[in-house]
């Protein structure tokens, strides 16, 4: 991504995030909603802190999981560790934040997995492989809540229950989509040829000979990534598992930031249940971090939930830890990356003019 383009892309987030906050705040007494904000109790905060922190690293530890198995029965071959793993998702995390849709993390993760050693092939199947699996729990649940709670969920949801149908609409066709270049590579192929054939007219890439062939040898090898994980169901259904959890964990943090300002009189299903269809209506909307509908809907579902003074303090600490407290750690994760990795590199150049010296 160059310099220009991450610009306009954080330039964007920030209007978003400041319109939102406008929003938010115009006309408030924003003393009293510190106030009622300072009221949560340390106890469920750190609670909530620690389900969204677990939301990320679960699924580096997915990334590591998937890794360490493709790789386990090659030659020579090693995963990234757990810790780098980790880190690949934080990153992926920002990414995915200040980009419409959340398109921009998983080139980002693939970038960084690759530079580490991992083989293209593999490192793409894993985050297709986790993506598909993320998606698929947002369609389980979604269809499950209309199945079983669909009359409490037209009338707590509203004008916004069109818009929870279309958010799960969009979530089945990716996962068919992804499921589709996944288990067909001949797709895969034909994407990418047409992809090298566009940028070749725009003039983006020079013509090559070795490229095409490069391609097919990259779709070889991600043709043998994905008949792996025909062969290990049991890896599969394990990354599901643990996705569910994942998914579950933004979920119940809103029932504990519920908790945490000492209310009661609402289950922890119903608020559990609201939160995940807040969640799929807005996943797949095309806004940095959906911000903005992400508050206007969460205002108008949870007014009955959040009651008195506490529906826009609520908002702000839920909302604050599972997205914009885990984008500054993430931003903070890919500082150090790259801080790291100039060091590596001034590091690896002293050490190359050094040999130079003694060996004149």
């Amino acid at each position: 991504m160059n310099a220009k383009k991450r610009a306009l892309q954080i330039a964007l987030f920030l209007g978003i995030m400041l319109l939102t906050f406008y929003a938010l705040f115009s006309g408030r007494d924003l003393a009293k909603i510190g106030r009622a904000v300072m009221k949560m109790s340390p106890l469920y905060l750190i609670a909530s802190v620690g389900l969204a922190v677990f939301f990320v690293c679960a699924e580096g530890y997915m990334i590591w999981y998937l890794l360490r198995a493709m790789k386990a029965n090659k030659n020579n071959e090693q995963a990234s560790s757990l810790f780098r793993c980790i880190q690949y998702s934080f990153i992926g995390f920002f990414y995915s934040g200040i980009t419409p849709s959340a398109t921009g993390g998983q080139p980002v993760q693939l970038y960084y997995m690759n530079k580490d050693g991992n083989r293209g092939s593999d490192s793409t199947v894993v985050l297709m492989t986790v993506a598909v699996a993320y998606k698929f729990v947002l369609v389980v649940l979604g269809f499950g809540i209309l199945l079983f709670w669909i009359h409490p969920l037209k009338s707590e949801l509203g004008n916004y229950f069109p818009l929870f149908l279309l958010g799960l609409v969009l979530n089945v066709i990716l996962v068919i989509l992804i499921l589709g270049v996944m288990l067909f590579p001949k797709v895969m192929l034909n994407t990418a040829l047409f992809f090298e054939r566009l940028f070749l007219r725009m003039k983006i890439w020079k013509p090559s000979s070795k490229r095409e062939e490069k391609i097919k040898e990259f779709i070889d090898s991600y043709q043998k990534a994905v008949a792996w994980l025909k062969l290990h169901k049991g890896k599969l259904v394990f990354v599901l598992f643990v996705t569910f959890l994942q998914r579950i964990s933004v979920f119940v943090l809103t029932y504990m930031v519920y908790l945490g300002f000492g209310l009661e009189g609402s289950g922890a299903a119903r608020v559990i249940l609201l939160q995940a269809s807040v969640y799929i209506a807005v996943d797949m909307l095309p806004l940095p971090g959906a911000q903005g509908i992400t508050e206007l809907m969460y205002q108008a579902v949870f007014a009955h939930v959040f009651t008195g003074v506490y529906l826009i303090p609520s908002m702000l600490v839920s909302r604050g830890i599972n997205f914009y407290f885990l984008l500054v750690v993430s931003l903070v994760v890919v500082l150090a990356v790259r801080v790291a990795e100039k060091r590596k590199s001034k590091a690896k150049s002293h050490r190359g003019i050094a040999y130079i010296k003694n060996n004149i």
